[in-house]
């Protein structure tokens, strides 16, 4: 794997009224004792630069193509310019900015599956300020698939997957309201979300025979029925498909007692059936170092696996932690891809 090359990493700016900015400036001043895979920031120049002298920080700012990126990235930061429609102002978030970040968002993947870039990292959106706009998608995850679907010709299923220090966990299904999960919820949905879970973990993260538990979706995994028919129905019958692919799949496990130290030991991923399921676990165990990485799709993307902050924004208080464990992540699950590239692997 370290002898695979990869190209520069696309990181999108967000919303530029959000951290997404002061964090990616931190990193990059630090981007020497953190050993910092190169990236390509994609956004408005004269944002981040604005941003930098804000703080106080001099931190060249420079155009730059993926080709140039790497050259370029230890003496400044590389932009690929995608300009805003007016001044971001920090803390105050426009929707008229939200055509330069959805741009950015475009550029970053049409970049990517061309193979110029290695990856996809995204700085947090403020989904609001995109609806105002139109913006007809619940979230980032959703947004990416249809942007591989339109370049790729077929419907792709995305899996989100938070991935920790401690605990990676999927949502089966994603930013719905809770009253609509259990019709939402489905024998097929469960098993091609933990395929492409498994499919995705053994040739982008390296893990060759991935462990999958799954979670139930009633307490208790309905008790026999007591508590719910779904799990019985729905989710058992999909870990049986699993398993008859191959797939070292096992539950439904009741999900209240499946996150602690001894349990987290038997598995590489927990499989829930829901956004809150999946992602309380996830954060209450690693905060500011999880990633939101996308699978499923026919390019690598993370995200640091927090929102805009826009308290934060220009005071100097943002953390860049996560940002950096997604970056890395990015660069990581690159080179693995190169690698089983290179192997022949589908």
């Amino acid at each position: 794997m370290t002898a695979v090359r990869v190209p520069p990493l696309a990181l999108t700016m967000g919303d530029p009224s959000g951290i997404g900015l002061d964090i990616t400036l931190e990193l990059w001043r630090s981007r020497r004792t953190l050993d910092l895979p190169a990236f390509l920031f994609i956004g408005d120049p004269d944002a981040l630069a604005g941003r930098a002298e804000a703080a106080g920080m001099k931190v060249p700012v420079v155009e730059a193509t993926p080709e140039t990126a790497a050259t370029v990235f230890d003496d400044a930061v590389p932009v690929l310019p995608v300009r805003l429609a007016e001044p971001a102002v920090a803390g105050a978030p426009s929707s008229r900015n939200a055509g330069a970040i959805i741009g950015a968002i475009e550029t970053a993947v049409t970049l990517t599956m061309a193979g110029r870039c290695a990856a996809v990292v995204t700085n947090p959106i403020a989904k609001a300020v995109l609806y105002e706009s139109g913006f007809p998608f619940p979230g980032h995850t959703e947004y990416l698939a249809e942007l591989a679907a339109r370049a790729t010709g077929r419907q792709l299923l995305p899996v989100m997957l938070l991935a920790g220090p401690k605990l990676r966990s999927v949502p089966v299904t994603i930013h719905i309201p809770l009253k609509d999960v259990p019709a939402a919820l489905t024998t097929d949905l469960v098993y091609e979300t933990a395929r492409v879970t498994a499919r995705d973990l053994s040739r982008r993260f390296g893990i060759a025979a991935p462990r999958l538990a799954v979670a139930g979706l009633n307490p208790h995994a309905g008790e026999g029925g007591a508590l719910g028919l779904e799990d019985d129905a729905v989710v058992a019958p999909a870990i049986a498909r699993l398993k008859a692919d191959g797939i070292d799949a096992f539950g439904p496990l009741p999900a209240d007692t499946m996150f602690h130290d001894a349990v987290r030991a038997t598995y590489d991923v927990a499989i829930c059936m829901y956004h809150d399921q999946a992602l309380i676990p996830a954060k209450a165990l690693g905060f500011d170092d999880s990633v939101n990485a996308t699978l499923g799709l026919p390019f690598i993307r993370t995200s640091p696996d927090h929102g805009t902050a826009f308290a934060l924004a220009g005071t100097g208080k943002a953390k860049p932690d996560s940002l950096l464990a997604a970056l890395r992540l990015a660069h990581t699950l690159a080179l693995h891809e190169g690698a089983a590239s290179t192997r022949g692997e589908a």
